[in-house]
């Protein structure tokens, strides 16, 4: 048989792909004529160019009806490349950057909390993905396999090797669920508190972990509807934050030490500690205060390990008995100044509920020192403080303090308490339900563009600057998670009212690096961000942020005034992300616009080039 000239091969394949380009340019244009008015067959039309999808994002490079204005831009000179960081940048996290944080005080855990570099020290550079990097498994599965490359630290899976943490199998690792309080799984552990806290009938909804070690606490909530948010500090401990975030579970790098945590008052529905080597037994109270701050009234606190059952554990735990019995007197003893009940105790677990407003305390008050601030949710920055939050006043000596909440899911769309109580000035129910149906209608419009949004594709979610949390509300699924920001800047701090919700999110400044590691996040929803920094920083600081916090061939979403979205085009085409500038989905003569990006692909070592494949 006479094997063809390879020649003649190649020209096929060539002929080929124009066909294909040609048949998609051609559908576009057929499409954009049907859209203008002024063709003919408008539904036949429609059909063919729907048919003409060639990619996530088709068509990535066409512009707006403004797109003589974005040529001259795109085609400038002054357009700057960023060039790849040295290699050995691949984890870089710039506010818990190790040799920074060693000339900091290692009282009170000082030393692990942000530090963030000057201006003379930041880096101007895009941070690379290690060698073989690979888009994460699809939830659920993430949530026991994570690639070895994302990741390859194997420190863990020794010293924790007993505890059931991790397991290095091949080219993956695995979580078996494990955790040092629960070795022989996470359901278990769970089962054993649901006997006291109500988990699983959406009354228990949002949940914070302290010292979360690889998230498999909150991994394993999940299927009971639970969100948690989980913290632990960048430490010897290698890589425990990544690889909760490469499970897709929510964490971020932190630690309890001298700081506020980023959170409002009256968060969580349940905060938790399982050897989480806080000392909340040392001579401070302020850690304990610090989460009564967070935790919702009616809400359960769970400690489980040292000191809890020191009698029996002292000696494999290797501590002195006078030690370990002084310590869980002092947490008793803050416990009830605190105005928290015992709920159960057994084995190393012990469980206390917050009281449900303050009719229940009356005793404590002549014996605590209660916050005098008049915001209890002015937290950035703010160093922690030896005061108890007062509780919101409360008609009824039955009423739930700061507003009863309905179970999840209901909860999601039912009028937050922080706004029928008018605590959020300029916000009521009527604006709130607004608000909810824009971004469902928003939301919709983005999946005209991007047609794999809601497909399980992008487990980690951001929304920079998240509003009331109607976009989270919007996307809300059991494939996905959303950290919902709020800006410290903003005029309305409106956080409070997402945790109502039943969502999660933080405080931040996005004039500084976020408290992640490189790599995090699946897609980054940016609205009204750059308006609302353009006078506190440069552009280019949040971009390379972004860039930093986003996963090769991840996406972005800005949504923003047509000046802010054409600067923020001009400086990502020397950023390796592939951009489409689109109208407003109402009428193109509306000012805001919206600017779709997915980030190319690109690893370390590699003769990179900032152009498209």
């Amino acid at each position: 048989m006479m094997k063809g000239n390879p020649g003649d091969n190649r020209t096929r394949r060539s002929f080929s792909i124009l066909i294909v380009v040609g048949l998609c340019c051609f559908f576009y244009l057929l499409g954009a004529w049907q859209k203008s008015g002024f063709g003919k067959g408008d539904s036949i039309a429609h059909e063919v160019t729907k048919s003409a999808d060639c990619s996530v994002l088709s068509n990535l490079n066409v512009e707006t009806s403004h797109g003589s204005e974005m040529k001259k831009t795109k085609d400038s000179p002054k357009n700057k490349v960023f060039q790849p960081c040295g290699d050995s940048f691949v984890d870089y996290t710039p506010c818990h950057d190790q040799m920074r944080a060693m000339t900091f005080p290692r009282e009170n855990m000082n030393y692990r909390e942000r530090h963030c570099p000057p201006e003379n020290e930041k880096l101007y550079c895009l941070i690379p993905a290690p060698k073989g990097y690979v888009t994460p498994f699809p939830w659920p599965k993430s949530r026991d396999f994570v690639p070895f490359a994302n990741a390859p630290y194997k420190s863990l899976t020794v010293e924790k090797a007993i505890q059931n943490w991790i397991q290095y199998e091949g080219d993956v690792f695995r979580f078996p669920g494990g955790g040092t309080q629960f070795p022989h799984g996470a359901d278990a552990y769970i089962d054993q508190l649901a006997s006291v806290i109500p988990i699983g009938n959406g009354m228990v909804r949002t949940a914070l972990d302290t010292g979360c070690g690889v998230a498999s606490w909150g991994a394993y909530l999940f299927k009971r509807n639970v969100i948690a948010m989980s913290f632990a500090p960048r430490d010897s401990h290698e890589a425990q934050v990544q690889f909760a975030l490469e499970r897709g579970v929510p964490a971020i790098i932190g630690v309890l030490g001298t700081i506020k945590l980023p959170y409002p008052s009256r968060s969580f529905d349940m905060a938790h500690c399982s050897r989480c080597l806080i000392p909340w037994g040392g001579k401070s109270e302020k850690y304990l205060m610090e989460v009564d701050r967070v935790l919702r009234p009616g809400g359960y606190w769970v400690l489980s390990g040292p000191p809890i059952s020191w009698k029996a554990n002292y000696k494999s735990w290797k501590r002195p008995k006078d030690e370990l019995e002084e310590e869980q007197r002092n947490i008793e003893e803050t416990a009830k100044l605190l105005c928290w009940e015992k709920k159960y105790e057994k084995g190393e677990t012990a469980i206390w509920r917050k009281r449900v407003n303050k009719s229940y305390c009356q005793e404590r008050d002549s014996r605590v020192t209660m916050c005098k601030s008049t915001n209890p949710d002015d937290v950035w920055y703010k160093e922690m403080e030896a005061c108890v939050t007062p509780y919101p006043e409360t008609d009824n000596a039955d009423d739930v303090s700061g507003g009863e909440l309905r179970p999840f899911p209901e909860r999601l769309n039912d009028v937050p308490p922080r706004i029928t109580s008018g605590s959020v000035p300029g916000i009521t129910a009527e604006l709130f339900q607004e608000d909810s149906k824009l971004w469902q209608k928003h939301l919709n419009a983005y999946k005209r563009v991007n047609k794999i949004i809601d497909s399980g594709r992008y487990r980690n979610i951001m929304d920079m600057n998240a509003g009331l949390g109607s976009f989270a509300a919007a996307i809300e699924s059991p494939k996905s998670w959303v950290m919902n920001v709020m800006p410290t800047i903003v005029k309305k701090d409106t956080l409070g009212v997402i945790f109502e919700r039943g969502l999660i999110g933080i405080y931040h400044d996005w004039c500084e690096a976020f408290s992640t590691y490189p790599r995090t996040y699946d897609l980054i929803h940016a609205n009204g961000v750059f308006s609302l920094y353009k006078d506190k920083c440069s552009y280019e600081d949040i971009l390379l942020e972004m860039d930093r916090i986003l996963r090769p061939e991840g996406t972005v979403i800005i949504r923003d005034n047509e000046k802010e979205v054409l600067e923020v085009k001009r400086i990502v085409s020397g950023m390796r992300w592939n951009t489409k500038m689109v109208d407003h989905e109402d009428d193109p003569l509306v000012p805001e616009k919206i600017l779709f990006a997915v980030k190319q692909y690109w690893v370390a070592g590699e003769n990179n080039s900032t152009y498209s494949r």
